[in-house]
């Protein structure tokens, strides 16, 4: 089955890439829960985080990214999940606190993703 996951993955579907490398991808959510809430795939699919190949690597990734947001923001409380019915494809919520963390959800227009990106993005 084909999922928006693997769409942005093969690149028929653009994102707001924050990190990349060659097993995983990082871009920020279209209906984010909060400024820089991003979420990290394999680049090889699998349905849950626990069947991801390069496991380990997918979590110190995962890490990377929250300490490049702890910096960026200058907050310690990054918000991590896995929850998995959304789309059936392994992927980790990462979610910078912010004063609108748990307010409803938006919708992430192109305009606010750039200024996100300039804060947050760790390509160069």
């Amino acid at each position: 089955m084909s999922t928006v996951f693997h769409k942005i993955v093969s690149g028929e579907i653009p994102c707001y890439k924050i990190y990349e490398d060659d097993d995983f991808l990082a871009f920020l959510d279209i209906n984010p829960k909060c400024d820089g809430h991003t979420l990290l795939i394999p680049k090889t699919p699998a349905k849950w985080v626990w069947d991801v190949e390069k496991y380990t690597e997918y979590f110190e990734v995962a890490r990377k990214i929250v300490r490049h947001y702890q910096k960026v923001t200058g907050n310690d409380l990054v918000v991590m999940k896995v929850v998995g019915v959304d789309v059936p494809y392994a992927h980790i919520h990462i979610l910078p606190y912010d004063e609108n963390y748990g307010r409803g959800r938006s919708t992430l227009t192109p305009e606010k993703a750039h200024q996100i990106m300039k804060k947050f993005s760790m390509i160069n």
